[in-house]
């Protein structure tokens, strides 16, 4: 079952990154990594042509409460985001509550190492104080730097669906399940 979020006041902190909420002050952040065309494909959208466009999903990320913004300590620029969304396909509806976990990563700052140090500290954060039974993860059959991130974070896989896409077509994905062994 999709268990209850709101990132609402919630800060985690990693060595090297702040996961938070999403602000107004985000917008040129968002734009400047959502418009390569390299970041949005991977996760099933065309790269943001506009700011306007880039507000309305920041508008959605502030109103619906489910995606963390990733700021890199060092420079205080958000580069990326991380969220709590509906899974798809739930794997086991009788398992409890779960999210699926989504990330995407700006294209300057990939094989650093970052997405799984957020994705790490999500899954603690999720597992130890919202109690969550399980997460899940997927990524498109061809996205090998997901596939790695998922692997580093424990998740096992468990079956390949397709995924519809604001673009208009199928993908086929790999899907993964974490569960909570602290409860």
């Amino acid at each position: 079952m999709l268990a209850p979020v709101d990132v609402t006041g919630i800060r985690i902190e990693t060595d090297r990154l702040v996961l938070r909420p999403w602000r107004d002050g985000d917008l040129g952040d968002l734009y400047a990594y959502a418009s390569h065309p390299d970041v949005g494909i991977h996760a099933g959208w065309k790269p943001h042509g506009t700011m306007d466009e880039s507000k309305q999903i920041l508008d959605m990320f502030i109103r619906d409460r489910k995606v963390f913004a990733l700021e890199l300590k060092e420079s205080g620029r958000v580069i990326g985001s991380l969220g709590l969304e509906e899974m798809r396909p739930d794997p086991n509806p009788d398992a409890g509550f779960g999210r699926e976990i989504g990330y995407v990563l700006s294209k300057d700052y990939w094989g650093r190492g970052l997405m799984p140090e957020a994705v790490r500290s999500v899954i603690e954060y999720c597992f130890s104080v919202l109690n969550f039974d399980y997460l899940t993860c997927g990524h498109f059959v061809y996205n090998d730097r997901s596939r790695r991130v998922v692997e580093k974070s424990g998740f096992t896989y468990f079956g390949e669906s397709g995924f519809k896409t604001s673009l208009g077509h199928t993908e086929l994905s790999r899907n993964y399940i974490l569960y909570n062994n602290k409860r």
